[in-house]
């Protein structure tokens, strides 16, 4: 096979001693501007080969002594390159549009601008631009002075189609903001209601990934948490499945996951949450995650009612033994099981901290229905806990998707209520 110096080094030689000008108006008109830097111009006919439709280069640096070429390159929808492998490997980083980048034997890799591809040596890949989207990136040679590429074969129509289809949900119209929070959240995921219903994937997903996420200051763990929560307390099992994966997708901790469902025991029962639990654990078997996860309780029989009326007490204050003293004798008992078991033996537990658990309490309450005066007690809780009324408000916004509008507004009333003090 012949051996070439790397594409982005050979072309900025003949760039600069080529009689190729092409006019800048023109350019303007035939290419978007996708990016900050210039498009360049296009590769000439000796490398059409390597590539399927049309491909812009620009170099970004003239010092060669420096020993890092950068340019922009830039492909119409579409447009990619052959399969290749550079003997000093390569540094891509997504600029504009929406593009892919695989490397042989394995799924392609949604593109977007911020993405970084560090390619490792003699590794055969190939990058463009996505069907429907033109695409630029930076390209890195690393190692120039010895970096040599081999073009292999093209990658066919049928490879492309294949690649870029490994992500259904990208075949309706999406903002890239959209694409890139839910890619965030699940990887390479190919959506069937994309294929039914791609109308509503675009106004749901336009909407859920992009503006609401955009709504509030709620960091993607907290948020994705909440929602687990949520879609227990409404009994939601396909969509608490599709939100278990994103949690350790974004970084949330078996034990997190677990006390998430955990504490949901206490306030939607375990007839609910005993098919949340074996689907969880499921999913976390395939993770390949060790069960059972390690111990959390701080608390035994001997102490968990007073750890746990302790606990009550921090939230909700000295309102908490009156609450007590002033119940009917024949449900005292309610109360000690407040005490010592929904805060005794969950709240106790670590793994998750207080601001956490009341935010899921929250959470939970307001994605149940029918709980009016219990959200206004944990909204309270919130406060008193250091989650303020902007959290709050966070919180509920990130959740309208899940719950929908009227127990959205109801939780917004509670909270103006209770703020308002």
């Amino acid at each position: 096979m012949k051996h070439l110096k790397t594409i982005v080094w050979v072309t900025s030689i003949l760039l600069f001693s080529s009689n190729i000008q092409i006019n800048a108006q023109k350019m303007e008109k035939e290419t978007p501007k996708i990016s900050v830097f210039p498009v360049g111009n296009k590769l000439p006919d000796k490398f059409t080969p390597y590539f399927t439709g049309k491909t812009y280069l620009a170099p970004l640096t003239q010092n060669n002594k420096l020993n890092c070429p950068i340019f922009n390159v830039t492909f119409e929808p579409g447009c990619r390159n052959n399969w290749h492998r550079h003997t000093g490997g390569q540094i891509l980083i997504a600029i504009g549009g929406k593009g892919y980048y695989q490397a042989r034997g394995e799924k392609a890799r949604l593109l977007l601008p911020g993405d970084i591809v560090e390619i490792p040596s003699n590794v055969e890949h190939w990058h463009g631009a996505a069907p429907d989207s033109w695409f630029s990136h930076l390209a890195i040679e690393t190692n120039s002075q010895t970096n040599e590429n081999t073009w292999l074969e093209e990658v066919d129509d049928e490879q492309y189609k294949k690649a870029t289809a490994m992500n259904k949900i990208n075949e309706v119209n999406l903002s890239e903001t959209a694409i890139k929070n839910h890619e965030e959240l699940w990887p390479d995921y190919e959506s069937k209601a994309a294929k039914t219903d791609p109308e509503l994937i675009e106004i749901f997903d336009n909407w859920a990934f992009d503006e609401v996420i955009a709504q509030s200051d709620i960091n993607v763990k907290t948020r994705t948490m909440m929602i687990m929560g949520s879609t227990i307390a409404q009994g939601a099992l396909t969509e608490y499945k599709m939100f278990v994966n994103a949690a350790l997708n974004v970084g949330v901790s078996p034990v997190e996951i677990k006390e998430v469902l955990y504490q949901s025991v206490a306030y939607v029962g375990v007839a609910k949450v005993i098919d949340f639990i074996y689907a969880t654990n499921i999913i976390m078997e395939e993770w390949g995650i060790d069960l059972p996860l390690e111990k959390q309780a701080t608390t035994e029989r001997g102490n968990r009612e007073a750890k746990g009326l302790e606990l009550m007490k921090t939230t909700f204050g000295e309102r908490i033994d009156e609450m007590r003293k002033n119940a009917p004798k024949d449900q005292q008992h309610i109360q000690y099981n407040l005490a010592a078991n929904c805060f005794g033996d969950y709240y106790t537990r670590t793994g998750l901290d207080m601001k956490t658990r009341e935010l899921l309490t929250y959470s939970m309450l307001i994605s149940t229905g029918g709980t009016d005066s219990q959200v206004r007690g944990h909204i309270q809780g919130n406060l008193n806990v250091g989650n303020d009324r902007e959290t709050l408000i966070g919180i509920t916004t990130q959740l309208l998707p899940y719950i929908g509008y009227p127990g959205t507004l109801n939780a917004l009333n509670a909270i103006n209520e209770i703020t308002s003090k």
